[in-house]
């Protein structure tokens, strides 16, 4: 491949494609928009899946090092304030997956794939460089960013998020779906945490129409705190200042435990929540998209950050096996991630629904049957997330390569 491959986006999806196509000897050049590459946001759940991807990306090493190993997956009745259900992270699971679970700070994971692309010859990052739009030959795609200037390339991966305009010109299926859930979110030092809620444990608390998350980040230095409530908001909003009393407002019914999360909170923010139905195809000769720009997801499975990363995997592992014929190299990424993205698109809306937020009967049936269930019953339930992420023989490639 005589050109670099173009990506549009900085963020967690296009670094781990830069560096994912550094490890196999292809140049990249990286198209931020932003004057500054970095990521807002807080925390970030890591499942064993994000491991398997951080080894083959060459940053393992640097991942685990700053990641908080927690103990459990909690989920809790918001009303009652009693437990409903633990899944352990011990021992057992990571034998089952192959690796832990974790949670960490998103600028911190940023910043392990920004360092990796700075350190490496073969990634060129550039800011104020947003990619407006393409055109392409057959043989090379030439984009058009911001201030009309020109970057010719190999082909151009669209990882420029839920608003892409590589998805605008490729897809055009218009603007992203409103679920109507409102997130808020606030990190505050760990000693300003409830002293009885300082759990090592990925924390929910479920309830009518609004769930409540917290867990412990950098070094347990800080307290992520999510609370998210179901209503009917009609438009998308990202990163909005918002009052305490804003906040309060979807929590008043809920156990004052787990209400006092609220109360502790500072800076909050707010988010919309939006996604888009799974779609059958994203790739446009030698333009694909990743990440949120090819499958944005609902926040309730902790998996989007995660699935950006196996793409890089997936679309790293098919262009170094076809590095002449990029275009196929594509096509094959495509089939590796379509259906597996669709399932965690559609379920993570599913469990945002009849999971995380129902009342009444329905919550008491989702009671009984969580608490029925012994940590296998729960591996076996996750397992086609964290065991079989489609993804074994590009792994098990590199390993043997690197090995």
């Amino acid at each position: 491949m005589t050109k670099p491959i173009i990506i549009a986006g900085g963020g967690i999806g296009g670094l781990a494609t830069a560096i994912g196509l550094a490890q196999h000897g292809i140049a990249s050049i990286v198209l931020e928009r932003a004057p500054e590459l970095g990521e807002i946001g807080a925390g970030i759940q890591l499942g064993p899946n994000a491991f398997h991807a951080f080894d083959y990306l060459g940053v393992g090493d640097a991942a685990r090092a700053m990641a908080v190993y927690i103990d459990s997956l909690r989920l809790m009745d918001a009303i009652s304030g009693s437990e409903i259900t633990r899944i352990p992270l011990d021992d057992a699971f990571r034998e089952r997956f192959r690796n832990p679970y974790a949670v960490v700070h998103r600028g911190d994971l940023h910043g392990v794939f920004l360092r990796a692309c700075r350190e490496h010859p073969l990634v060129d990052l550039r800011t104020n460089s947003g990619v407006q739009s393409y055109t392409q030959d057959g043989a090379s795609v030439a984009v058009t960013l911001q201030d009309g200037s020109t970057v010719e390339g190999a082909g151009l991966i669209g990882a420029d998020g839920l608003w892409s305009n590589v998805r605008k010109q490729l897809v055009g299926d218009g603007a992203p779906r409103v679920s109507g859930h409102t997130t808020y979110r606030s990190v505050i030092p760990t000693e300003e945490m409830p002293e009885d809620l300082r759990w090592n444990a990925a924390t929910l608390w479920a309830g009518p129409k609004c769930h409540i998350v917290h867990y412990p980040l950098s070094g347990w230095k800080l307290f992520n705190l999510v609370v998210t409530y179901h209503n009917d908001a009609p438009e998308p909003v990202a990163g909005k200042p918002v009052s305490h009393e804003e906040v309060r407002k979807g929590f008043e019914h809920v156990n004052p435990v787990a209400r006092q999360i609220i109360e502790k909170g500072k800076d909050w923010k707010l988010w919309v929540l939006c996604d888009r139905d799974p779609i059958t195809n994203w790739v446009d000769g030698r333009v694909a998209l990743l990440g949120d720009a090819a499958h944005p997801m609902l926040q309730y499975f902790a998996q989007g950050a995660c699935m950006a990363m196996e793409d890089a995997v997936a679309l790293s592992h098919c262009t170094a096996e076809t590095p002449a014929d990029f275009e196929d190299a594509l096509q094959r990424y495509q089939s590796m991630r379509r259906l597996r993205t669709a399932r965690v698109q559609l379920q993570s809306r599913e469990i945002g629904q009849h999971v995380y937020h129902p009342d009444g009967a329905h919550a008491e049936l989702r009671n009984a049957v969580m608490r029925a269930k012994t940590p296998t019953d729960w591996y076996d339930t996750i397992d086609w997330l964290y065991g079989s992420t489609g993804l074994e023989g590009a792994v098990s490639a590199e390993t043997r390569k690197r090995g």
